[in-house]
């Protein structure tokens, strides 16, 4: 079941066990799949993924991408690649058929973007934005527009990208300087340069469609006065064929500590004052058609934290099984015992325990935010569609940050079980945490989802979201208390995720009372705690559905003993899968789950030393 991408059976097991996705089989939606069919299709995109993506991580790290005379090129081996993955449909296969997708359920979408992402994450920057890039064009544009630029980017014909960041305005996008100058015919003329543009220049496809942020001449300043244009990096023609350059340059490439296949630019629009740009959606919406695309990167790039995650595991655990070094430590009196596999050593299997349960939290943490999006699209009343949306957003900002820092350290760790060797490029981990690191950063840095989360998202629907959730967890709680083997793990998750919502309570009295800095100095340690919690949720909601499983085996194999049933663990593979997910909770629960509750009372003692210190004494 391991291709040291992802756990493939575990996929299943969240998307058919654990979240019971054939529930979506009942709607107009996703009537015409089966179970059957989405397993083929995880099956197909598992055979890509294998043999034509992954053979490129490494090769595609090594050579990078380069700029001579203006031309930027990409990693020769990852052309052909992307022709296939374009031409099977990979590139938009959760949009309707209309627009040349197939219209399978996000969830399952969400488990293809795993295993390709694990196979070579920076290759996977070119279609992911290419797909963004069109969705907006899908969900704003004219008709015009949409036969114009749309079909041929949503089918990998063209590529597309996301312009918002500017040398002067990172973070704080208002600031942009980019303006948009009024021609005759409708059209703007465009002036400025982005910076730290993902796939902003390249040689994969003849034309590249960038969505670029840019204010109109006399509009207001800040937010409110932004504006969106398309901008191909080639004009195009009313019949749709290909015209002359537009006056969009490459200033450069920048050269990264990973995704070094994906070419990250700077773009100068309109050097030579003809660039040509089209106004996206209504003037001065900017930014609200900008977030569609950013919240569909955010979710995108917390997945980069997971395809990170469970391929560093997935090498490690290989690596463990087969390094052979030292005696059990219970043999080192023995002077005829044996060194033995590093696995068999108790660090080792507990460094490997911590990877495996936030793996597999994280995996139920993305996958169940892809099903908010199937289920606000099946839901039957305005009522249930609202709780599956505010499902969505509020997990947005937690798939983002949560899952990226968890996934750098998931990297981190599976360097530690390869010890020097995996320090190494020889190995393929140090790549995997290389890259790994940005997705911290981009997309919003954590830090700032953080404040989303703490700012925007607990509030949102009059605090509705954040209690709705809190009700489900509550309910798995009082579940899993009946179960014996995991009534204890259940009371830990119920003392974490009670302590979480005084957090949540004591946050909004210091914003009554006007101490709103003590929330925004510990929005960080917030969204730690609070994704501790949910993610706590679901591997004791999984471990209820295993353990329901594997006491099926073990009547069906009437393993009543203990040792019968570790037996049974040892030789049956569903066995041990199961058993593994029952690990998994308890693991976290212990480990992590204990610590939240003293994690809240230090933010709730409102030390505000990092604000109070001087600049100076910093450093001297």
């Amino acid at each position: 079941m391991s291709n040291l991408l992802v756990n493939t059976r575990d996929q299943q097991f969240v998307l058919f066990e654990q979240l019971g996705i054939e529930k979506l089989f009942e709607s107009e939606a996703f009537k015409d799949f089966t179970k059957d069919d989405l397993l083929m299709i995880m099956n197909e995109a598992e055979k890509l993924a294998v043999n034509v993506l992954a053979p490129t991580f490494k090769e595609g790290d090594e050579e990078g991408c380069h700029i001579k005379d203006g031309i930027v090129t990409v990693p020769k081996c990852f052309h052909e690649p992307f022709k296939k993955f374009c031409e099977g449909g990979w590139l938009n296969p959760m949009d309707s058929p209309d627009v040349g997708g197939q219209g399978i359920p996000a969830a399952v979408g969400f488990a293809n973007i795993e295993i390709f992402g694990a196979a070579n994450y920076a290759f996977m920057m070119y279609p992911g934005l290419t797909h963004g890039a069109a969705s907006l064009i899908h969900s704003y544009g004219t008709e015009e527009q949409k036969n114009k630029y749309m079909y041929r980017t949503f089918s990998g014909e063209w590529t597309g990208t996301m312009c918002l960041t500017e040398p002067g305005a990172g973070s704080d996008v208002g600031a942009l300087k980019t303006t948009a100058k009024r021609l005759p015919d409708g059209r703007f003329l465009i002036t400025g340069t982005k910076c730290f543009i993902s796939a902003g220049d390249h040689d994969l496809t003849p034309n590249i469609i960038h969505p670029v942020l840019a204010r109109i001449e006399g509009d207001p300043a800040g937010t409110k006065g932004i504006s969106i244009f398309i901008v191909p990096k080639v004009t195009v023609n009313d019949d749709g064929s290909l015209g002359e350059p537009n006056d969009v340059k490459c200033g450069g490439i920048e050269h990264k500590m990973g995704i070094k296949g994906s070419a990250t630019a700077t773009l100068n629009f309109g050097e030579d004052g003809k660039c040509i740009g089209e106004l996206l959606g209504n003037e001065r919406d900017g930014i609200k058609i900008m977030f569609q695309m950013m919240n569909e990167a955010r979710i995108g790039t917390g997945m980069q934290g997971l395809v990170s995650a469970s391929a560093a595991f997935e090498h490690a655990v290989a690596y463990a099984k087969e390094r052979v070094q030292s005696v059990p430590v219970w043999e080192m009196k023995n002077p005829d015992a044996k060194a033995v596999a590093i696995i068999k050593h108790p660090d080792v299997r507990r460094k490997l325990l911590w990877m495996k349960s936030h793996v597999e939290g994280l995996r139920s943490l993305c996958y169940f935010t892809a099903y908010c999006l199937d289920m606000s699209k099946v839901s039957k009343t305005e009522e249930e569609k609202a709780n599956w949306e505010g499902f969505l957003d509020l997990m947005t900002p937690v798939v983002k940050a949560y899952t990226t820092d968890k996934g750098l350290l998931v990297c981190s760790m599976a360097m530690d079980v390869y010890g020097g060797y995996g320090y190494c490029q020889e190995y393929p981990v140090e790549q995997y945490m290389r890259d790994e690191k940005i997705a911290t950063i981009y997309e919003g840095t954590n830090g700032i989802q953080a404040l989303d989360l703490v700012g925007r998202k607990l509030g949102q629907r009059k605090g509705a979201n954040v209690m709705n959730l809190f009700g489900v967890i509550q309910k798995n709680i009082a579940k899993a208390k009946t179960n014996p083997e995991l009534a204890k793990y259940a009371v830990l998750l119920e003392e974490a995720s009670n302590a979480c919502i005084e957090l949540t309570m004591f946050f909004a009295q210091s914003g009554k009372s006007g101490d709103f800095l003590l929330p925004v100095l510990n929005a960080c340690k917030f969204l730690e705690i609070f994704g501790d919690v949910i993610v706590g949720h679901f591997l004791i909601e999984a471990a209820q559905t295993a353990a329901g499983k594997l006491d099926a085996i073990y009547e069906a194999n009437g393993a009543s003993s203990i040792g019968k049933q570790k037996g049974l663990q040892r030789s049956d593979k569903e066995a041990a899968f199961y058993s593994g997910r029952i690990a998994s909770a308890k693991f976290f629960a212990n480990d992590i789950l204990t610590t939240v509750k003293a994690r809240c009372e230090s933010v709730k003692m409102a030390e505000k030393s990092p604000l109070e210190i001087t600049d100076e004494a910093f450093a001297w």
